[in-house]
């Protein structure tokens, strides 16, 4: 379950089914990316599609983990629309903050894949 300021284990996220605002079926939880100053999870990928072959960024800010759910603040179609970035590596400067601009949020993030 989260803490108050977020996620702290990477591991509880592994594997997750995504919903959206509206409670409906975005995808699973692919990776997850970690803060690189607190190790805390930050953003996830979500595949969507047909055989799950999409990932697309999610933050894991407001969201909430229901037993193997996990609740996010976006509607489905702004995680489809989100901006693809290689999910294989590191997120640069400018990934997180076309990401960042993507889901109207404001501040830095330094993402790793776990």
């Amino acid at each position: 379950m989260a803490d108050p300021d977020g996620f702290t284990d990477p591991g509880e996220l592994e594997g997750l089914t995504v919903y959206d605002t509206a409670g409906e079926r975005v995808g699973s939880v692919g990776r997850v990316y970690v803060d690189d100053d607190t190790g805390r999870p930050d953003w996830i990928t979500v595949r969507t599609g047909l055989f799950g072959m999409k990932e697309s960024f999610v933050p894991l800010l407001g969201a909430r983990k229901v037993g193997s759910d996990l609740h996010i603040k976006h509607p489905k179609d702004s995680v489809k629309e989100a901006p693809r970035v290689d999910a294989d590596a590191h997120l640069s400067v400018a990934e997180e903050e076309e990401l960042y601009r993507h889901y109207d949020l404001t501040g830095e993030l330094g993402g790793q894949a776990r």
